[in-house]
Order: C-alpha cells, then structure tokens, then sequence
C-alpha cells in the first residue's frame, strides 16, 4: 500500500485473516494491476461510508475494477462465505460451537379494540369546506 490509510482499510492482521477465503485471480491470463486487498479496502470504504461507487477517492483502483469484483463475489458466494467463516471464528473464540446449536425468535403482539375496522385515507386532500382556524 503506497497511500494514507483511510480509517475503513484492513489492518495486516485482519487482512491474513480474511485473505484464505477471498478468490485469486485465475492461473491463467493477464495478471491483475491491483492487489485483492486495495479492492476489499475500497469495496469496505464504499459500504461504511455510503458513497456511490464513482464516489471513490483516486487512491483505491478505479470503481469500475471495485464494482466488477463486488458484483463476481457477490454472485459467486464468496461475501456469505466469507461471513460464515468468521463469524465461526469469532464463535469459537468466545468458547462456543462454531456452528449455532438454538435460535431464539422474538415477537411481540398488540391487542387492538374489536371494533377496530379500516381506517379511510385521504392523502392530505383539502376537503371541499373552508377549514378556518378558531379562537378560544
């Protein structure tokens, strides 16, 4: 990385965690101009801050390369992939199973008045009648 990191980028210790699950280029075929990691930076720097992928400053490689390697790893599985495994890690650290034994399902419900019916909508129209303010 020959630029100022920005807040989102991966720290080295993050990065060999991640760099197992994340796709290499193809054995054959021009190799890429950009490292995986710079497009996992940009693609991370996108989704926490809410920018369009145009938005992306110059120091990340071109969106169109962002976006293109998003879209593949987002049809190929690669980011639930990715997500399940460390999620799994993160379980196991904390001393339980990898793999959730239970779930709990939450719900709440609300009593309404049985005479309860639908209520009419009137999108804000003005009604054909003056309305005029009143004093007290």
């Amino acid at each position: 990385m020959s630029r100022t990191p920005f807040p989102t980028d991966l720290t080295d210790h993050q990065w060999r965690r991640m760099k197992p699950w994340v796709p290499t280029d193809a054995a054959t075929g021009r190799p890429s101009k950009y490292s995986k990691r710079e497009i996992v930076n940009a693609i991370l720097y996108v989704t926490r801050n809410g920018c369009t992928w145009r938005g992306l400053p110059h120091d990340f490689p071109p969106y169109r390369i962002v976006f293109h390697w998003f879209r593949k790893w987002q049809a190929d599985g690669t980011w639930e992939r990715l997500h399940t495994k460390l999620r799994e890690r993160v379980r196991e650290k904390a001393g339980r199973s990898a793999k959730p034994t239970a779930a709990v399902l939450d719900s709440q419900t609300i009593k309404t008045t049985e005479q309860g019916g639908p209520r009419g909508y009137d999108a804000g129209k003005k009604s054909a009648r003056p309305q005029a303010a009143r004093g007290r």
